[in-house]
């Protein structure tokens, strides 16, 4: 049973542009090339109408991002959402305190959405149509994460705040964290 959404959508996320998202964009190719449309990134808040205007949103993810410093995590297992989404993704296994603390902090005023699952940090691989597809390529990209070599750690260093209906996304705004400290 697939939920409503409104034709136009809001989301926050953080682009990977690193070797990480290289293999994902690249195995999205490979796997499910009608969905190649998207850069590889990691969801902060999910898809949501506002509750509130987009200058408002805009001015709280600018907010928040000014006291929040720039942090890393890594990448940990492939995994899926089935049976609740046909969903193939890397979790993130070290460092998902941070980006649900971020998302907690962003979740309020017009950025606020009453969201119909627990938020989990990942990286969307693939989203299929179906349950069997999903798992098809569940097992196809555990195969090539187990053979990856390169790092497995990104810096979410700012953050992309979009609109979208689903299939199509516009930047609105990138706005950056607090810097790494200098060693």
């Amino acid at each position: 049973m697939k939920k409503f959404m409104p034709a136009l959508v809001y989301a926050t996320v953080a682009y990977v542009r690193s070797p990480v998202g290289i293999f994902v964009e690249e195995l999205r190719r490979d796997l499910h090339p009608a969905h190649t449309h998207a850069d590889a990134h990691v969801t902060i808040l999910p898809p949501r109408a506002l509750s509130g205007s987009e200058e408002l949103a805009m001015e709280l993810l600018a907010e928040v991002c000014q006291s929040t410093p720039a942090f890393e995590v890594t990448m940990g297992d492939v995994e899926t959402f089935v049976p609740l989404t046909p969903t193939v993704f890397l979790r993130v296994a070290r460092g998902a305190y941070r980006m649900r603390e971020l998302h907690d902090k962003l979740n309020r005023q017009a950025l606020h959405f009453a969201e119909p699952w627990p938020y989990m940090p990942h990286l969307t691989i693939a989203k299929m149509d179906t349950e069997d597809e999903a798992m098809k390529v569940l097992e196809i990209a555990r195969q090539r994460w187990s053979a990856y070599t390169g790092p497995r750690t990104l810096r979410i260093e700012s953050l992309n705040f979009v609109k979208g209906s689903g299939e199509r996304w516009v930047d609105l705004a990138t706005t950056p964290l607090q810097p790494f400290p200098v060693k």
